[in-house]
């Protein structure tokens, strides 16, 4: 009996366990260790690892989270979220209480970036790793630099503007600029470039945007906004397109004042929307609003479109469905600054649906007008940690998650390598417009020119000493080279200028405006306008005219020169080019991206019924001792009118 009950005991203890071991693999199923080489699922939140979303497009990267950007929000304070929506300006040409003044930005109110003016590249590399040193979170580095960092740096590569861009009608060659320039910026430690403008300029007398824009066709502008765009963004740097909703057909500058553009909403949809809604379907990352008043987008008077909730909300974000950063312009600009006072204008901005305010009047001023608006219920606290997070993930797929340095050894000859040069040579070739050949008097021929004893010099309006071109047609076919720089006393200059033009039978006239970047005005004088026109007139002047295209309808006879050449810039890669096609080497392959008068229309470019070999052509000829003696007359001549 005895063994019967412990037997009975023992059975009934077996079945608990049994019961037991097999419920308690059912309810910890979920709990046990997957077998070697299969991977744990992660939290349904983060679907993508960082990697993954830095390959990834920047628009896909704005709408997916990360621990990354979590744990960098949550490590803000309320303030430093709204400060994360700030980038304010950086020079590295200031001295050192500049750059103090700017460290304290940087470490006691935390702005989210800097965007770079003026200075040099290893003065600015070298203030770049201070201010990322100092910084909480890695700052987002960006620059206006349309045509590349020269723009703004000296010692750098200068590239064309867009006006010669939209002159090259292959895309490719936008492309390859949009690439050359993210390099650049990458190897500054910079991530987002305020480019491409995306504004169709048809006004003529555009005095902010012009030769900034790819030309006056909206598709032009369009497919090169594109291409420039995927050129950076590709290379994983940030495109800004600007500036929405298009500041092409304004006659007035939104840096001193705010324009007013009072087109019907069809005639805004149908053309200046239209590069912005296609570069929002090809995935820009960014799109920068204007300041600048559209009555029928907002009624509101005196408001700019950067503070207009209709435009930036209604229309930007909800009617085109950008989901991308939204960047005002500058905040320190007349076309706010005028109607107002710093810090209601930032909260008007971020009212407008704004992600980031730039370059602010006072970053003190406007953090505490937007806590105040927060406290009246004017704004969100919860809406701007939004965007401060959208934020953060942008500088996640920037590459911010990992400490930002700067190398600066090298970094001079980085910038400065021989593919930036091939490069400016390729869209300078791609681009003169050859828009006169009366008589097929180009291309001039060496062999030619001396059978028939048809002298020629060349003369450069704007220049100090012999130019780029001027040097090439010496040794190409011995034309002295003369120059009339801008002066307040030319009478006797341009005395005897005439009087030693007259012995030539061409004239090879060199236009330039005041400098390396295009202008609208040129700025010469009567007299030199009127020697201009009087060369032409004369019938044996060929121009080359290396500046803004809408500037030739300065010079009223020029629709008859013997031969008229547009470079759109006096850059010497672009000078070259143009000698190239003057001298049979090349073949005229731009055409005109905008209409300048009824003369030169939109599209109008000439090309070379037939061109000479270069075999045939050599770069310089050889020359008999006569010969030379001869040209080194002509030499000295030159050089003692020139001065």
């Amino acid at each position: 009996m005895q063994c019967s009950v412990k037997a009975s005991g023992c059975s009934a203890l077996f079945n608990f366990f049994f019961f037991f071991v097999i419920f308690s693999g059912i309810l910890f199923s979920g709990c046990r260790q997957k077998p070697e080489g299969q991977a744990v699922a992660a939290p349904a939140k983060y679907t993508k690892t960082i990697s993954e979303i830095q390959k990834g497009s920047l628009i896909e990267a704005l709408q997916t989270e990360s621990h990354w950007v979590d744990s960098v929000y949550n490590s803000l304070t309320p303030d430093e979220r709204i400060a994360q929506l700030m980038i304010v300006e950086g020079y590295s040409n200031q001295g050192k209480k500049y750059e103090k003044d700017l460290l304290m930005l940087v470490k006691e109110y935390k702005v989210g970036g800097i965007i770079f003016f003026q200075g040099g590249p290893v003065r600015q590399a070298k203030l770049t790793n201070k201010l990322q040193a100092a910084s909480k979170v890695p700052l987002m580095l960006s620059m206006d630099a349309e045509s590349g960092v020269g723009m703004r740096l000296d010692s750098c590569v200068q590239y064309p503007l867009p006006m010669l861009l939209g002159a090259a009608r292959n895309d490719t060659f936008a492309y390859k600029l949009g690439s050359e320039i993210a390099y650049e910026f990458q190897r500054l430690g910079m991530h987002i470039n305020f480019a491409p403008v995306a504004d169709v300029n048809n006004n003529p007398k555009n005095p902010v945007i012009s030769f900034r824009s790819f030309g006056e066709n909206k598709e032009i502008v369009t497919s090169k906004s594109i291409a420039y765009m995927r050129g950076m963004q590709d290379n994983n740097v940030m495109a800004v397109a600007k500036h929405f909703p298009g500041h092409g057909d304004t006659d007035v500058d939104s840096h001193f004042d705010l324009p007013v553009i009072t087109f019907k909403r069809h005639r805004l949809d149908s053309l200046e929307l239209y590069p912005f809604r296609e570069m929002i379907r090809t995935g820009t990352g960014g799109i920068m609003v204007a300041h600048m008043n559209v009555p029928r987008l907002d009624t509101t008077t005196k408001l700019p479109a950067s503070l207009s909730r209709p435009i930036v909300t209604d229309l930007l974000q909800l009617g085109l469905g950008f989901q991308g950063l939204i960047f005002t312009d500058a905040m320190v600009m007349k076309g706010v600054t005028k109607y107002f006072a710093p810090g209601v204008a930032e909260v008007k901005a971020l009212q407008a649906g704004n992600d980031v305010l730039e370059r602010l009047v006072s970053v003190p001023t406007a953090l505490k007008e937007i806590k105040k608006a927060i406290a009246r219920g004017d704004l969100s606290q919860e809406d701007l940690d939004r965007r401060c997070k959208k934020i953060l993930k942008a500088k996640l797929w920037l590459g911010l998650n990992r400490t930002p340095h700067v190398e600066l050894k090298n970094l001079q000859q980085d910038l400065t390598s021989a593919n930036s040069r091939i490069l400016n040579q390729q869209l300078a070739e791609a681009s003169v417009t050859l828009l006169r050949n009366q008589n097929q008097t180009l291309p001039l021929n060496w062999s030619e020119l001396r059978k028939k004893r048809t002298k020629v010099a060349t003369l450069s309006f704007g220049a100090f000493k012999p130019t780029v071109f001027q040097k090439i047609a010496e040794d190409q076919i011995q034309a002295p080279a003369y120059t009339l720089a801008r002066s307040k006393n030319k009478a006797r200059e341009l005395q005897k200028l005439r009087k030693n033009l007259k012995k030539y039978k061409l004239v090879i006239i060199s236009i330039h405006g005041r400098g390396n970047q295009p202008s609208n005005n040129l700025g010469y004088g009567k007299a030199e306008t009127a020697l201009i026109n009087e060369l032409v007139k004369s019938g044996k002047a060929i121009v080359c005219f290396f500046d803004n295209a809408y500037a030739l309808s300065q010079f009223e006879e020029l629709q008859h020169a013997r031969a008229l050449l547009v470079g759109y810039q006096q850059l010497p890669a672009v000078q070259e080019a143009t000698a190239k096609i003057v001298f049979g080497q090349l073949q005229p392959r731009g055409r005109l991206p905008v209409t300048v008068s009824s003369h030169f229309k939109y599209d109008a470019g000439l090309a070379y019924t037939q061109l000479p070999s270069v075999n045939s052509h050599p770069v310089m000829p050889a020359l008999d001792k006569k010969a030379k003696k001869q040209f080194e007359k002509h030499r000295i001549k030159a050089k003692v009118a020139r001065n």
